[in-house]
C-alpha cells in the first residue's frame, strides 16, 4: 500500500524521508530561539538522558494545534545535536488533509504517522518522535492539563518492541495553559454526522473543543491558534527499556498492555515531580 502511495505521491505529502532539509532548519532556528528565550521563557532539563543511538521519543501533546512545547523541544534538540542528527516526527494523518503548512513541517522532519514511515526512519539510524494521544491529547480539557493522556493508543509500544528501540519520554508543564480548553463536544458532533451532516473537508476531526485563545477569543472546533505567552518547562526523562523485544513480544497483547501502563505510569510520575518542582 505504501509503495503505491509513494508512486503517485506529491511533494511534501509526508511519504518521503528525503525532503527533510537541514538548511531550512537552520533558517528557522533564530525564530524558534526568540520564542524559546523571550516568549515562552523555556526551562528544560534531562537532556543527558538522550543516548547516542536511535530512540523513540514519546511525548504528551499540549496547547492545541500550535503545540508550542513540540517546537520548543525541537529547538532544544537541534541546538544541542545540530540539524544533521536525524530525527523525524510522526504527524497525524488529518494534518495532511487540511494543513497549509505541511511543506515547512516536512522540511523540518515531519512524516506521516504511519508505522512504515517510522520503521524507514529507524532503518536510517534516525530517532522518531511520536505523540500517541494525538488530537484527543492536544485538545484535552484544561482540567486534564496535568495528566498524561494517550487515549488508550498502544501502537507506539508495538513499534518500540518490534524495532527494539528504547523509549525516551518527553514531558512538559505550562504549554497547556497557552490555550484554555473548556470542553470537548465531539460526541455531539459525531451524532450530527450520523444523522447526515458531512464532516468539514470530509475529515473526521476526532475532537470538537470549545476554548479560549488567541486570535478567536471564545471559539469552537480544532482551529489553528496563537499561544498565550506562558512559561514552559520541559523535561527529557530516563530511557524506558522493556524486558523483552521482538515481533513475538509486540504480538503479545497482555505484554503490550503492561508496557503501555509502565510508560504511562512513569511519565505521569515524572510530570507530577516536574509540577511540584515548578511550584516550589
Amino acid at each position: 500500500m505504501i509503495a503505491n502511495q509513494q508512486n503517485i505521491r506529491k511533494p511534501y505529502d509526508g511519504w518521503s524521508l528525503d525532503e527533510r532539509d537541514s538548511e531550512i532548519i537552520k533558517l528557522i532556528m533564530p525564530l524558534w530561539e526568540w520564542f524559546y528565550h523571550y516568549y515562552f521563557r523555556v526551562q528544560t532539563d534531562g537532556w543527558h538522558h538522550i543516548p547516542d543511538e536511535k530512540i523513540l521519543i514519546v511525548g504528551s501533546h499540549n496547547g492545541g494545534l500550535a503545540s508550542p512545547d513540540t517546537s520548543m523541544f525541537m529547538y532544544d534538540w537541534f541546538k544541542r545535536f545540530g540539524p544533521e542528527r536525524l530525527v523525524y516526527g510522526l504527524m497525524h494523518q488529518n494534518a495532511w488533509s487540511v494543513s497549509t503548512g505541511a511543506s515547512l513541517a516536512v522540511q523540518c522532519g515531519a512524516v506521516r504517522a504511519h508505522p512504515k514511515m517510522a520503521i524507514a526512519a529507524f532503518q536510517r539510524n534516525a530517532s522518531v518522535v511520536v505523540y500517541p494521544g494525538g488530537a484527543a491529547d492536544v485538545f484535552r480539557p484544561h482540567s486534564m492539563r496535568d495528566k498524561i493522556y494517550f487515549a488508550g493508543r498502544k501502537g507506539f509500544i508495538k513499534l518500540a518492541l518490534r524495532e527494539e528501540v528504547p523509549i525516551v519520554p518527553m514531558i512538559s508543564h505550562g504549554a497547556h495553559d497557552t490555550l484554555i480548553i473548556l470542553a470537548d463536544f465531539y460526541e455531539q458532533l459525531k451524532q450530527l454526522h450520523e444523522w447526515g451532516m458531512p464532516w468539514l473537508f470530509d475529515v473526521d476531526p476526532e475532537v470538537f473543543p470549545v476554548y479560549i485563545g488567541w486570535p478567536w477569543g471564545l471559539a469552537i472546533g480544532p482551529l489553528p491558534n496563537f499561544p498565550f505567552p506562558v512559561q514552559i518547562h520541559t523535561r527529557v526523562c530516563a530511557p524506558i527499556v522493556f524486558e523483552r523485544y521482538g515481533r513475538q513480544a509486540a504480538s503479545d497483547r497482555a505484554y503490550v498492555d503492561a508496557c503501555y501502563q509502565k510508560v504511562l505510569t512513569q511519565m505521569q510520575q515524572e510530570l507530577d515531580q516536574l509540577i511540584n518542582f515548578v511550584g516550589e
